[in-house]
């Protein structure tokens, strides 16, 4: 009989020995994807050197000899380490091992397999190796897909291990449908056609949080923003329509299709209702209306000067003014006071230069 001690460590064991596994079931599938991945980086890379190669260095005028000779180069093993070497990056491992491993099935294939196995792919990732899986296939045993090789995944979605010796089949269904067989809409879509074996999922309209058709009447419920009619149909809620506003005081409401925005009020207003100077609620300070629009006040021009000190002259500026000294004068503490003569000006930076101290050298 186990003692209570072991009675507990027993279930630890045995839920570390099945993550354990699972992680290892879990990296045997990722790296029979990363295989066939290589294998087709390999076989890709084989055909376009394949074309690359296919007239290389000829071209030169003695056309029977150029005939005689590439025949014999087109089929040569001159030829097939050309295009060997250009398989790989040299930073690749993956690419480098598989190539170097398997390096006497391209040259089987090469020599004696090529007429009758043109697909590269398929005799040596498919057949040969065993790393991949025809297209609509997956796994150790490349069984076909839900909904069929054909059509995986009924042809709205992926098949996970697609075309490769890993992956569980089960599919990753494109945007608008879900469930295994990815033949039912998700929320906001319907089914516009639907069998056994095909499923076209259609948007609902732009109202509808679920329907059964595309227009705003078959809707089955209204998405927030919208709100049904005497028609039974989802119409746009006007939310600016609403007292008090859903908008601070500087800003004004813009109404969309399920929603509203705010804006900012033109900065001659205070308050506004839309955009532009015509559209004040009330004149920010320094504006006025004119015709129904908010315009610039010109302080300089009323009859009671704003700028009271002597030798001033008033700038109007947008919404406000400014008060600055006359030409001939300058500002000192707060004064406009006479600007001194140029001779005098002259004079006193002369008269300090020469007064600069300097260093002996």
């Amino acid at each position: 009989m186990l003692s209570a001690g072991t009675q507990l460590r027993l279930p630890r064991l045995l839920s570390c020995a099945t993550l354990v596994l699972l992680f290892q079931v879990t990296d045997a599938k990722r790296d029979l994807k990363s295989a066939c991945t290589t294998c087709k980086q390999v076989t890709d890379n084989f055909n376009k050197g394949f074309e690359r190669t296919a007239k290389q260095n000829f071209g030169g005028g003695n056309t029977a000899w150029e005939e005689r000779t590439l025949s014999k180069y087109e089929t040569s093993e001159i030829r097939l380490m050309e295009i060997v070497e250009g398989l790989c990056d040299s930073s690749s491992f993956e690419c480098n091992h598989m190539v170097e491993e398997h390096e006497e099935h391209f040259e089987t294939w090469w020599f004696k397999r090529k007429t009758k196995h043109p697909d590269l792919h398929k005799w040596f990732c498919v057949e040969t190796i065993k790393v991949c899986c025809p297209k609509g296939t997956f796994g150790p045993d490349c069984n076909a897909c839900v909904g069929g090789s054909e059509r995986p995944c009924h042809g709205n979605g992926m098949c996970d291990g697609d075309g490769t010796r890993g992956g569980n089949g089960k599919c990753s269904c494109a945007h608008g449908y879900e469930g295994d067989f990815c033949l039912d809409c998700i929320g906001g879509y319907f089914n516009e056609e639907r069998n056994d074996t095909f499923s076209l999922c259609t948007e609902c309209h732009a109202s509808c949080k679920t329907c059964t058709g595309a227009t705003s009447q078959d809707c089955d419920e209204c998405k927030e923003g919208w709100e049904d009619d005497d028609q039974e149909a989802c119409i746009d809620v006007n939310e600016c329509s609403r007292d008090p506003s859903p908008c601070e005081e500087d800003q004004y409401c813009h109404n969309t299709e399920g929603s509203y925005s705010c804006k900012a009020c033109d900065k001659v207003c205070s308050g506004c209702t839309g955009p532009g100077p015509d559209k004040c609620q009330a004149c920010a300070g320094g504006y006025e209306d004119a015709d129904g629009s908010c315009t610039d006040v010109d302080e300089c021009s009323q009859s009671e000067s704003v700028c009271t000190k002597e030798h001033q002259k008033c700038v109007n500026t947008k919404g406000s003014y400014a008060c600055i000294c006359s030409v001939g004068y300058e500002e000192e503490d707060g004064e406009c006071v006479q600007s001194p003569p140029p001779e005098e000006v002259e004079e006193t930076e002369a008269s300090e230069t020469t007064a600069s101290p300097h260093r002996e050298l």
